[in-house]
């Protein structure tokens, strides 16, 4: 089955049941048991729950891998993730990542005694001397947020299991319609599957797709004994939002290229960080790795434009967190996704303060270029 059928027939795409196209909400807590002491299906709901695991089978068979687990949200899927680390453990981070997975690793994670070193992913050879004997696993995102970056994951992947690494990749960005991790090596994939997995701005929820099946009785054991689950009706709400992946995907695809060319050609915009720049040395690995360049991009101002007024002028486009959704959004990373990371670990890592992040939606292109164009003027 070609992928865009596997969107709206992978994993469990009825109700055995009632032969329901839709699959039905299981909203209950617990499950009567037949016998006392026996190996029920389902026994409570925070173990498993139909709705979920629907869901759960559907992100496997999407990103090829053997398990699929569904948490309450990308944050919650990630720290589970990590909490298959012990004390003592050593991890290879990405530094240009979501500024909640830094926090998260830098105000949480390291009290409980696991170490970070924070590299360019894109640079084999400073992951290579980064790697040290209590290193566990390579964590990183790509294409990266909010810099648009993009590493090899073939070749990362190779290094890491030469050195008995796990490589664990944030696929939020490129979703399995654009990029499959576990195809190229990795051993774990993420999701914060608010974005374009659910795509309507209406969830917050988090994936993780295994490729070894020992990983996946590992990451279950966790995720039931943790119990950030994902409840039965956003299960069923993320699940329904799959379905249109492939179609959303091709209308960002479209209209990030259309912003692409129009910001490159305007004077006030002094640089652009988008994959399918053939002026970024990141490109020709993006063509490779990837089906498509994605629907986000970054962009900074003319030095002494007015970002505030830029934005704040903004009639389609809407400031607000999250992206990958049907509506454009925009936001300052410095300000908003990534203010949890120091400034000087911020500027050093090239998030400059005045750092605009847009991810484009699904609406008619000749309405959001106008919309950029006389924002611009005004900015």
């Amino acid at each position: 089955m070609k992928f865009d059928s596997k969107l709206i027939h992978g994993g469990i795409s009825t109700d055995k049941t009632t032969g329901a196209v839709s699959v039905p909400i299981y909203q209950t807590s617990t499950y009567q048991q037949t016998e006392l002491g026996g190996t029920p299906t389902y026994e409570y709901s925070r173990t498993g729950n139909p709705t979920r695991q629907a869901l759960e089978e559907l992100i496997a068979e999407l990103e090829n891998g053997s398990r699929g687990l569904a948490f309450a949200s990308g944050s919650a899927a990630i720290h589970t993730v990590f909490m298959m680390f012990s004390k003592g453990d050593h991890v290879v981070v990405g530094n240009d990542v979501y500024g909640g997975t830094f926090r998260l690793l830098n105000t949480v994670l390291n009290r409980l005694g696991l170490e970070f070193t924070a590299v360019d992913t894109r640079d084999l050879a400073a992951v290579k001397a980064a790697i040290k004997e209590n290193t566990k696993a390579l964590y990183l995102e790509t294409p990266t947020n909010p810099l648009l970056h993009v590493s090899d994951l073939a070749a990362l992947s190779e290094l890491a299991h030469e050195n008995n690494l796990k490589v664990i990749v944030d696929n939020t960005f490129a979703t399995p319609y654009l990029q499959r991790p576990l195809d190229l090596g990795a051993d774990i994939v993420v999701h914060s599957a608010s974005k374009y997995l659910g795509g309507h701005s209406d969830l917050v929820a988090g994936l993780a797709v295994t490729k070894d099946s020992a990983d996946g009785e590992q990451l279950a054991y966790l995720q039931n004994a943790i119990g950030a689950i994902l409840g039965p009706q956003d299960s069923w709400l993320l699940q329904r939002g799959i379905k249109t992946l492939a179609v959303r995907m091709k209308a960002h695809n479209e209209n990030t290229k259309a912003i692409f060319e129009f910001l490159q050609q305007h004077e006030k915009v002094a640089k652009i960080y988008y994959p399918g720049d053939p002026n970024n040395p990141d490109y020709e690995l993006a063509k490779k790795q990837m089906r498509d360049f994605g629907g986000m991009l970054s962009f900074e101002l003319q030095p002494g434009a007015n970002v505030k007024a830029f934005i704040e002028a903004l009639d389609l486009i809407t400031l607000a967190e999250s992206l990958g959704s049907v509506e454009s959004l925009i936001e300052v990373p410095a300000i908003m996704t990534h203010g949890a990371i120091p400034r000087e670990i911020r500027l050093r890592d090239g998030i400059s303060d005045e750092l605009i992040r847009l991810s484009v939606g699904i609406e008619d292109k000749a309405d959001l270029l106008a919309d950029l164009n006389q924002a611009l003027t005004r900015a």
